[in-house]
């Protein structure tokens, strides 16, 4: 991940967070895991130039916001069940990468509850 920080397209970035932001969320390959909701916890990193995302008027439009980062996971929580966290990861880095002004990336970190029953 550190070495990420120091790459040339990412120094003159500002860098956002979003974190431990849990959903509920139905994910799973395994019959126990399909009967319902899960709880996911999502880690977003964003990765936005400075001289596109530096406010001059103080106004929320100049920067990237992050109700983006929630209304993309949102957005995707709603279109139904994912089997796999990966799957959920990369739509999540697809879509956040389709902004002007984003560069990089976002995170699955864990998914709660059912998995322990394995």
């Amino acid at each position: 991940m550190f070495a990420a920080l120091s790459h040339p397209r990412l120094a003159d970035c500002r860098r956002l967070f979003l974190r431990n932001y849990e959903v509920h969320i139905n994910i799973g390959v395994h019959d126990f895991e399909k009967r319902g909701e899960q709880r996911v916890v999502i880690n977003v990193e964003l990765f936005v130039p400075l001289a596109l995302s530096t406010p001059v008027a103080d106004k929320l439009n100049e920067v990237v916001d992050y109700d983006f980062m929630r209304s993309t996971i949102a957005r995707r929580v709603e279109q139904g069940h994912i089997h796999l966290q990966e799957t959920l990861c990369d739509d999540l880095v697809k879509t956040m990468l389709e902004h002007p002004l984003v560069r990089a990336r976002a995170r699955v970190d864990r998914k709660t509850g059912r998995l322990s029953r394995l």
